[in-house]
């Protein structure tokens, strides 16, 4: 259900950003339209793991300096069947943890030091699990691809709005352009929100099928909240949140409203459900 909910969203993405190419332009402009998402996705495909471990500072470690995180990726990622991921760990006090990288060979799974301390090794396992479901469910490529044809989308709309629209003088245009321009980058964020929530359900729940352990994973979660509340990640970026398992940006209901990531009760409880579930 939730694969189905993606690739309907993102049919809808992709309608929206050549739609507005059209407007641009006519059939030139879709050409441009479609031009622009290939440049802009081929850098983010080759990129974006690089990019995104420099932003956070993420030194990469080897099995001699975390024994206990290198036996859990390497026990995880031989039960998925995934190649063993690189490993880095990001010198931050709030925990969190994430997975980057263009394809399941070229995966990075990394955890902040936090994240680390806090966990016990059942829950160290869900989270880990869970970054892995992200891996091998091609989430990584799939958020790439929707955050990429979001802000393209939003490059776009401002084209329209000083070339195509604004500067046309049928009686108007103009306000139709501004509308355009208001409308379709908050269309584009919502889907691209409803995206990125429905593929943090999918990993949850894949993460507690590969532990047999849907709890470790909840009880992981439940903590990581309680500590993201009183130990925020000052330097996340909100290009880069939804890569985090929980929301590294901390905010008002405004703020939650626009988050990438389901409620963490929400998550929760369908862990639950999951572990009830399996012990039938």
């Amino acid at each position: 259900m939730n694969t189905a909910k993606t690739v309907f969203l993102m049919l809808i993405l992709t309608g929206l950003f050549l739609f507005i190419g059209y407007l641009v332009g006519g059939e030139q402009g879709m050409i441009f339209a479609l031009a622009l998402a290939a440049l802009l996705n081929l850098g983010t495909y080759w990129f974006s793991d690089r990019i995104v471990l420099a932003m956070y500072r993420a030194q990469e470690v080897d099995e001699s300096q975390a024994p206990g995180l290198f036996r859990v990726v390497r026990r995880l990622a031989q039960r998925a069947g995934l190649p063993m991921p690189r490993v880095f760990v990001i010198p931050e006090n709030s925990p969190n943890a994430f997975a980057t990288g263009r394809d399941p060979q070229h995966a990075v799974v990394a955890v902040t030091s936090g994240l680390l301390s806090m966990l016990g090794e059942e829950e160290l396992e869900g989270v880990i699990a869970h970054e892995l479901s992200h891996v091998r469910n091609r989430d990584l490529l799939i958020g790439a691809i929707a955050a990429t044809l979001a802000g393209a989308l939003m490059i776009l709309a401002r084209i329209f709005y000083f070339f195509g629209g604004g500067g046309r003088s049928r009686e108007g245009s103009g306000l139709g352009a501004l509308l355009l321009l208001i409308v379709a980058p908050l269309a584009a964020l919502f889907i691209r929100l409803a995206i990125s929530r429905s593929r943090e359900y999918q990993a949850d729940e894949s993460a507690g099928v590969l532990t047999a352990n849907p709890r470790g994973l909840a009880s992981a979660l439940a903590k990581l909240d309680r500590a993201a509340e009183h130990y925020p990640m000052e330097q996340a970026e909100p290009s880069t949140s939804h890569l985090f398992i929980v929301n590294p940006l901390r905010g008002d209901w405004l703020a939650g409203l626009f988050s990438t990531h389901p409620p963490i009760r929400a998550r929760i409880e369908r862990l639950e459900r999951l572990a009830q579930a399996q012990l039938r």
